[in-house]
């Protein structure tokens, strides 16, 4: 497997080929295992099945209370079986992004992440969320604590938390670095502000609560009148008014001012520290940098590029995340495309800001039985494709590589190109794939296409094919050549 590194906003391997990654997000979530087995099953007919759709990534994601369940000591008996499944992977492969998990801070908190030890919660006694998880974040008193405190590097046993953090990623690191199938390190999952994060939350409502009263775009009686009524209220009808504009200028209006602050005070003094340490064991693996659990909702992203030693690092990239309102419910069919592309589009300003390349870490999700919210996930892949931005899927559930979902996620795309990508896509509609690129008639590797199944026609190129799986799924190999290359596949 060839060494992955950034290169301006591009993903490029040891041979200078531009590189696109389609992945899937695999999570072991708990606190620990008395196996100390990796949650998932991960195994080679699992990887033949990733791979046979074209899916070349895994975000393999642990939590810290699981590497690190007591003070300076590590579970590498975990890390074993983790480095069997880098093992596997390589050997199909697929790359892994090594993800440190965390939602509401730790277990403690009834999410997952820290270790009960690095759980300074104070005299806040962490109390179960009602309705929906996040509500933790909301006003969890104890998760917000428990984040303030770490973000100040609180001291346990003489030792700050994020230096204990800091420490562990550099075993981590050590232990993984030379490995083939190391794309990189996500150091933190959505980070959250802390208690900052709740006033935003009460700060966002009452804004909201202004627009929908205030705000000429949106109708009040209407909006009310369609959330009374139960067939409009099933539909969502009244949230269609909250369109991807009005979201952005409430989250923004409300959260501005707090997420820049975390980002500039907080956020990036504690990724530079991390990346350092890391950086003083390999220099290997792309440093990702997120932006923080709200600026999933439009709020900009105002963290500066990850620096190492005071110097800018060259090897990193940014993996936003994003999702609808909608995700994960019977109602995922209504959800809204013109928020997500807000979402989105302000993910689009960070890269403008940071000239990093993108993989987004976390979209999608599920929806139910059915099929009526594929439209929803097609319209996404296609703005990732128009971005040139690769992805991992939000998340991994059995037999989901036989899933109605493939029928989206499974698609043509280059693999790898041998000189300048231009653009890519793949058309639903007419069964069409359309690649530009500037070819690079020196380079000594081809450019290396997923197709996922047999093609009616391939113009623009010379190629031969290689089978990659059942169902005619194939990779259309194409040598090297110079100047500006059109392939076109129909299907």
């Amino acid at each position: 497997m060839e060494r992955i590194v950034t290169e301006k906003r591009s993903f490029v391997d040891e041979y200078g080929r531009e590189r696109i990654f389609y992945g899937v997000n695999i999570v072991d979530k708990r606190k620990s295992s008395e196996d100390n087995k990796f949650e998932f099953n991960i195994d080679d007919k699992l990887l033949d099945e990733m791979t046979s759709r074209g899916l070349n990534l895994i975000r393999l994601g642990t939590t810290w209370s699981m590497i690190e369940p007591e003070p300076g000591s590590y579970n590498d008996e975990y890390l074993d079986d983790m480095y069997r499944i880098f093992d596997l992977c390589a050997a199909h492969g697929v790359y892994i992004l090594f993800d440190m998990h965390q939602d509401l801070y730790s277990p403690r908190c009834y999410g997952d992440g820290a270790p009960d030890w690095a759980t300074i919660t104070d005299q806040y006694d962490p109390k179960e969320p009602k309705l929906v998880w996040a509500a933790g974040y909301f006003w969890g008193k104890a998760t917000q604590r428990a984040f303030d405190n770490f973000w100040n590097n609180r001291e346990y046993n003489g030792r700050g938390l994020i230096d204990y953090f800091a420490a562990m990623w550099q075993h981590v690191a050590a232990r993984f670095a030379d490995h083939p199938a190391l794309f990189g390190f996500d150091m933190l999952n959505e980070p959250f502000l802390g208690s900052d994060g709740g006033k935003l939350f009460k700060k966002l409502i009452s804004t909201a609560v202004g627009t929908v009263i205030g705000d000429k775009r949106v109708k009040c009686f209407k909006l009310i009148g369609d959330f009374l009524n139960k067939q409009r209220r099933d539909e969502v009808k009244y949230l269609e008014q909250i369109t991807g504009d009005v979201l952005k200028d409430v989250t923004r209006k409300a959260g501005y001012e707090y997420v820049r602050k975390f980002d500039i005070e907080k956020y990036s003094p504690f990724i530079n520290k991390v990346s350092t340490a890391i950086r003083e064991v390999t220099d290997k693996g792309i440093l990702v940098m997120e932006n923080c659990y709200w600026s999933n909702t439009c709020i900009p992203c105002s963290t500066p590029a990850i620096e190492v030693n005071g110097k800018r690092e060259k090897n990193f990239c940014f993996t936003p995340h994003g999702y609808d309102f909608m995700v994960d419910t019977p109602q995922y069919k209504y959800a809204s495309n013109d928020r997500v592309r807000a979402i989105f589009e302000e993910h689009v300003r960070t890269q403008d800001r940071l000239d990093a390349p993108v993989l987004v870490g976390e979209w999608g999700g599920f929806g139910g039985e059915g099929e009526d919210w594929l439209p929803h996930i097609e319209f996404l892949v296609n703005f990732f494709e128009q971005h040139k931005w690769g992805f991992t899927y939000w998340h991994y559930v059995d037999d989901m590589f036989n899933s109605p979902l493939m029928k989206v996620l499974s698609r043509p795309y280059p693999v790898a190109v041998s000189g300048r990508l231009i653009s890519y896509g793949f058309d639903q509609s007419t069964q069409e794939f359309n690649l530009s690129y500037e070819g690079d008639g020196d380079c000594a590797a081809p450019t290396e296409i997923y197709i996922h199944k047999p093609a009616k026609t391939v113009e623009g190129c010379e190629y031969e094919l290689e089978s990659v799986g059942e169902n005619g799924a194939a990779k259309l190999v194409v040598k090297p050549v110079s100047g500006t290359v059109n392939v076109k596949i129909t299907f």
